[in-house]
Formats: structure tokens, sequence, C-alpha cells
């Protein structure tokens, strides 16, 4: 028996500069004979699971480069190791380069609170380090343009937690990681070349960017600022009643959808709530800041096409993340449990109860336990749904032009022809109150072609031209009048806690690990290529980085052992990242990424094609 769970860059102000945007392998532990744990591999100059060692550091960085000059290029593997600078800060090789064709060097830059001197009400809770960390990443990125060898991760439009920046809580030290070609002719290294990139031009990149002598220091207070209150909104959503938030004045339409930089021109109009939905709060900042209110329950978004029905569900979808100054969505906030949902023909299930929406197949499969490896559209939806309550989802976005139709209505001509003894389908529309009303998952669902919602929907908003207004009277007095139609189902029964077995999550190709991200659809875990590309709330390719090393962490800290379920191990994942922790994730590898959601973790796993469940 499984367990049963009830489910529950903008501009910078003050004419300065934009803010920007921007093969994995690494030690790990397995099985041993019998099934006993083997430690994993140490990263050189970590213990096994990346606490620092007491290391040597060394001097005369700028006369070794030199003496290299023309030597075979392997040498630069002699290099690995922290260097002290004429400036007092640390330059640590951390992965050096085998040849000019392999992937770049690995650089850090490690910055003490002395010389960086940061003011501590900069960096004194993890909310202002996290935003803090991410304008200096965009700073630094400023500073390394024009030389091609080098390579900061900055990110977009959104703030994450990164491992390219990050600012001591203890006392304000920063550490710069970034990508570094070492230079050389041919297979032979370029000493002179190597010299002026790490020992000038990387130290102007400290001056310039991670000194807050050089910094905008109205700037810096802004971007963190409003970081803060992005954060501030968001946490008390849950203590109004609210599951998303639109500030009046955003800017919601992005200028193309390859460019996530907010739209410009005469025909963009900035967001105004009806007066119906419009609510004050109080942020630290900003102040008393009106929008609409999304309230809990089933919302229910409509209108006319290219009207901004999916545009205001897209900035509900990204409201998880916070947005730079100057983005237009920084006052966008959604509750950190939202999960946009979708059909995914193709896409493989293990064992997940989807019995509530699939049932009396005519092959007589049991979807209490259901299994497939080429999903539809319809028991694709369904299963994702089921995954995301299961993970904790409080939130599920839907919009029906990636939905499967049949998995979200039935309408009354159509019960009449075929009777429900012969359609394993129960929509959505007939549980969806129940999600809410027994299991506290509220929705907001995107439609343009199906009045049957307006019956179930506790709030309808239409979109005019992207100009919102409330008429949930009208479209209750409109559901008033019968159609024939009858519901066919009265409740959403809960879903069904999952044990993955780690064994089926190895990541390891001929005893090495593989771990790659493809762009922000694919990744690349051990023998299996994971499809992420209905994962929506993936916004930067760092973030599939993240999530591929957090697959490796949960197995290798055995947070997945066999005997937790999947939201037991999200949650251990959860306090071990918790005030933006990046540690644990440097000590699988030390690279570029972002870290992820549990949502997407979980996202992933489900979509690893080997997966298997114990129960």
């Amino acid at each position: 028996m499984r367990e049963q769970s009830s489910g529950a860059g903008g501009q910078r102000r003050g004419g300065g500069r934009p803010y920007g945007r921007g093969g994995l392998g690494g030690p790990r532990g397995g099985h041993g004979p019998r099934g006993r744990r083997v430690p994993p591999r140490e990263h050189p100059g970590r213990s096994a699971y990346g606490e620092d060692r007491p290391r040597a550091v060394r001097t005369g960085l700028a006369a070794e480069l030199r003496g290299l000059e023309g030597a075979q290029y392997g040498r630069y593997k002699g290099l690995v190791g922290r260097w002290e600078m004429p400036g007092g800060e640390l330059l640590e090789l951390v992965r050096g380069q085998s040849d000019p064709y392999a992937p770049p060097a690995r650089v850090a830059l490690h910055v003490p609170g002395r010389l960086a001197a940061l003011p501590p009400e900069l960096w004194r809770t993890a909310t202002r380090r996290r935003a803090l960390s991410s304008y200096l990443a965009r700073q630094a990125a400023h500073a390394v343009r024009g030389e091609k060898a080098l390579r900061v991760d900055a990110g977009g439009q959104e703030v994450l937690e990164r491992s390219s920046c990050t600012v001591s809580g203890e006392d304000g030290s920063v550490t710069l990681r970034l990508g570094a070609a070492l230079p050389g002719h041919g297979r032979r290294i370029d000493g002179r070349e190597a010299e002026r990139l790490l020992c000038q031009v990387l130290p102007r990149v400290v001056e310039r960017a991670l000194r807050y002598a050089a910094l905008d220091a109205d700037e810096v207070q802004h971007f963190v600022e409003t970081v803060e209150d992005s954060v501030a909104l968001r946490d008390a959503l849950d203590g109004l009643g609210l599951v998303g938030f639109v500030a009046d004045g955003a800017v919601l339409p992005r200028r193309s959808g390859v460019d996530d930089r907010p739209a410009t021109g005469s025909g963009v109009v900035p967001f105004a709530s009806p007066d119906a939905l419009r609510v004050t709060v109080e942020l630290p900042h900003a102040g008393p800041v009106t929008g609409m209110g999304v309230p809990e329950g089933v919302n229910l978004v409509v209108g006319g096409g290219f009207h901004g029905k999916s545009t205001l569900l897209r900035a509900l979808e990204t409201g998880i993340w916070d947005h730079v100054p100057g983005d237009g969505r920084e006052l966008v906030v959604s509750r950190s449990e939202t999960v946009k949902l979708r059909a995914e023909d193709g896409r493989r299930v293990e064992r997940v109860d989807v019995h509530a929406f699939v049932d009396h197949l005519p092959d007589g499969s049991d979807t209490s336990d259901f299994s497939t490896q080429n999903a539809s559209g319809s028991t694709s939806q369904a299963a994702s749904l089921c995954e995301a309550v299961e993970a904790g989802a409080r939130v599920l976005l839907i919009d029906e032009d990636t939905a499967a139709t049949n998995l979200m209505i039935r309408d009354a001509r159509m019960q009449s022809l075929v009777a429900k003894d012969r359609e394993p389908l129960t929509p959505l529309v007939d549980t969806v109150r129940s999600l809410h009303r027994d299991h506290g998952v509220s929705t907001v669902l995107v439609m343009g072609g199906s009045g049957d919602y307006l019956e179930v929907a506790d709030r309808v908003v239409m979109m005019d031209a992207y100009r919102p207004s409330d008429v949930t009277a009208r479209a209750h007095e409109i559901a008033a009048v019968p159609t024939g139609r009858h519901a066919e189902a009265e409740s959403f029964p809960g879903v069904v806690a999952r044990v993955p077995d780690p064994s089926s999550l190895d990541a390891e190709v001929r005893g090495r690990p593989r771990i790659r991200a493809r762009g922000e659809d694919v990744l690349s875990f051990g023998d299996h290529e994971v499809d992420l590309r209905a994962v929506e709330q993936i916004a930067d390719p760092r973030q599939v980085t993240g999530i591929g090393l957090t697959l490796e962490l949960m197995v290798r800290r055995g947070m997945l052992d066999g005997q937790r379920t999947l939201a037991e191990a999200l949650d251990l994942l959860d306090e071990l990242l918790a005030d933006g922790a990046t540690g644990p994730l440097l000590s699988i590898r030390d690279e570029d990424f972002a870290v992820p959601r549990r949502f997407e973790t979980a996202a992933a796993i489900n979509r690893v094609r080997g997966l298997r469940m114990l129960r």
C-alpha cells in the first residue's frame, strides 16, 4: 500500500549602465557490494560535502604565468589552487583547462569583507544577500564586457540564487565565480596574455564591480529594496487570502517570445485593477501599493483572443520569482507554491494515481497505480496535476491553449452522445471546486471557449484590450441558466504519496557523473535525456543545471533513500538549501547554476524515463 495524502535587464537608475542579461560532471558516491554506500570522491580542496579545507595560498602568479610562456597547454593545471593578489583579494583556479578546446577553466575571486566594504545593512538577511549578489554579478558581467575569454553568469530579468556570486552573511565578503578560456598559441601556453587576463583584468573587475566605493550607492540600495519589497508582498499573500497580486501600473507584455524585457511603445497598456478586486498592501520601502488581488478558490480569466488573458497568466506564472528594477513586474507576485500545468503528449508516467480523472480504461489498466511510457495529452495533464499536488503545490495555473480539451470539459451534448460508462475521462470542471474545498488547492484558469466553468468559478475576470474587469456577477447570472450538463464527479479524492527508488536516479556513465543542461529544455542526467519543455516555470538555463545538481545531491545525501516519500525528501532539500545556501550544490560541482524550487526538481524527477517508484 502506498501512503495516502490529501494534497495539500531593465534600465538602471541614475544614468548607470544596463543591468544586463546573461559538460558538467563531478564526484559522486555510489553503492558498493551488497548495496553498501561508498563515500563520494572528494572535490579538490573540499571534504566530501564541500566544507573548505585549509589550503596554502601561493604568491607570484604573474611570474608563474610569464614562466609558462610556450609550455605545453596542460601545464595550466599546475596552477590550480589559491593565489594572493596585490590588492588583497584571492584568485582561485578551481578547475584547469586540459587543452584550448576544452570547456573554460573555472576561476573564483574571493574578496574579504574589509576590502569589499559593503554596508552591513545590504547583506543582513538572506533576501538582501541574494539581491546584492545578483547586483554585483551584473556589475561584474559589465566589467568583463569585451573580454571574450571571460564569462560571468549574471542572469536575466529574474533575481535568482546563483553560484556565480555570493555574499557571506558573516562578514560581507564576496566570491565571484566565472569561466575563463585560458589563452594559448595552438596547444602552447600564451603566458603573457594569461598574465594580462588573470593579473590585470580580473583585479580591475574587483575594483569596478566588487568594492562598494565603486558602486552607485543609490542604485544598489534601490535594487536590494526592490527585491525585498517583492518578497514582502509575496509573504503577505497568505494572510490576505490571496494567491497572487498584480500592481497597478505593472507592465505585463514582453518584447517578444525570446526577449523577456518589458514591451515598450504607445500600444503598451499598464495594468489597472478592477475596483472590486483592488487591495492595498503596505510594503517596507514602496509603502502602500494598490493592485489586483487574486483570491483563493477557483479563478477564471476570460475574454477574446489577443486581449491579454495568457499575458496575465504568464505574469502570475513568473510571479514566483523576483524581478530586477525596471522589469515592469517588480510587484507582480504569486505564492511560492504555484505550479503551471499543461498537456504533454509522450511523457512517461510512473505509478501515479490518476483515477480521479481517468478510470475504467478499455484495456482494464489500474489507473490508481498508473504507468505509461507514452502518455496522451489528457493522461499527461492528469498525472502532472497529481504530481504537483503531491509535491506541495497550493495554486495551479492552467491555460486552455496548452491544456487537453477532453480533460478540461465534456459538455451536455457530448454527455448525451457518449454515455459516462463509455468515457474514461472525468473533466477537471467537476473536481476543481473540491481541489480547493477539500485540499486547499486554488486554481487560475484561462478560458475563452468553455462556458461551463462559469458555474464553478468563484471569481471571473474579463480581459478586454489588456484591461481587466470583474464580471463575476454577470457570469453567475449566465451560469444560472440550465444547459442540461450534469457533474460527473463529486470530489477530488487526493493524491497518493510515492517513494522513489534512488538506484533509478543514477547520474553515472562509465564511472563518471554526467549532468549537463541543454538550454531550458533538456537535462542530460546519466543515460537519460530529461525533457523539461513543459516545465514552464524554469526561468533560466542555469536552473536546469541546478536541477541536475539537486537530483544528484538528493541521492548522495540519502534524502532519496528508498523509504522516504518524494514529498518528505523535498522537505529535507528545502531545509538544506534554506536561506539561499549554494554550498551543498557547489560540493557536487563548482559550476554556474541557479537554485531551483522543489517543484521544478520534482517535475524533473518525474520525467526521468528510468525512474522507478517503490510504492
